[in-house]
Formats: C-alpha cells, structure tokens, sequence
C-alpha cells in the first residue's frame, strides 16, 4: 500500500513541476516523471507477491501455473510506453531547442511576451 501512496506522491511531483514551473527543461522533466510514476503504476498492477513467470512448464501444472504466476500485460504495456515516452522526449527536446535558438531563453512567461 504505502507503494501505492509513493507513486502518487512522484505522480504529484510530476504534475507540480509540469504546471507551476515556467523554465521548459523543468517542464519536460516534469512530464517524464509523471510518465514514469505512470509506468510505475502499472507495474505494481501487475505485481504478485511470490508469482512466478507466466510460462508453461512440464513441471508446474495448470492450476498452480494460473494462481502464481505474475500478470505479463502490464509488463508489454510498460515496455510499449517507454519506448512511446521516448520518442515524445526527443520531440520536445528538440522543440526546446528550437524555441531557444529563437527566443535565446527557457522561460515560457519571457517567450510569451517576446512573441506579442
């Protein structure tokens, strides 16, 4: 339980820096922690105290195989958002980038009122 309550609290870090921070590098480490917590979450989902892997064997028969073992799509679906998290990651990075070369500063507030 108290995993439960620590990815929340990382989830709520995440959010905070994504939406009090004005600095982008701020912002986008934001957002990958709150991937993070997100992928996280799902992998206490899938979590089994004592579980084995989902594989059949000649050894273990059905039933045992059915109660002990870990769920595996939580896993693949953890797998699929890391590699989704970081092609955003190198997107925004790259549009951070492009902002600075344009602006030449982070600070999206500064950004805002040169645009205007």
């Amino acid at each position: 339980m108290s995993l439960y309550v620590m990815d929340i609290a990382l989830m709520g870090m995440g959010m905070y820096a994504l939406l009090a921070k004005r600095h982008i590098i701020k912002k986008i480490i934001g957002l990958v922690i709150m991937e993070y917590s997100i992928n996280l979450f799902l992998i206490l989902v899938g979590y089994k105290a004592d579980g084995i892997a989902p594989i059949q064997d000649s050894q273990i028969n059905a039933a045992t195989l059915a109660a002990r073992a870990v769920d595996p799509l939580p896993q693949a679906l953890v797998l699929t958002s890391i590699v989704i998290g970081l092609g955003t990651l190198a997107l925004m990075a790259s549009l951070a980038i492009k902002l600075y070369e344009k602006y030449k500063t982070f600070d999206m507030s500064e950004i805002n009122r040169l645009r205007g």
